[in-house]
């Protein structure tokens, strides 16, 4: 057993949703569809942590914190991942 769930439980296939932070470069035109940052941007400049955008219309810029992310959906997939390192008791 793995905490309370058997290997059976362990080796069901499941449709999972993959979140990975997009890896941003500088140059690209992009279009964040909802929230509080919604709009076209370009990309002005990206570090390990930040991303700077650039309003084409207004030319205002703004450096957040990474925060896109790009979306997958997989089906039949193991859930929960075990990671290569680790062993399924």
């Amino acid at each position: 057993m793995v905490g309370k769930k058997t290997l059976r439980q362990l080796d069901m296939k499941h449709n999972i949703i993959i979140f990975r932070p997009y890896a941003f470069r500088v140059g690209q035109k992009i279009h964040i569809e909802d929230g509080s940052r919604r709009g076209d941007w370009e990309v002005i400049g990206v570090t390990e942590r930040k991303v700077k955008l650039r309003c084409p219309i207004s030319q205002r810029e703004f450096e957040w914190d990474c925060f896109c992310y790009f979306v997958e959906e997989q089906n039949g997939v193991e859930w929960p991942h075990i990671s290569k390192g680790e062993k399924k008791v």
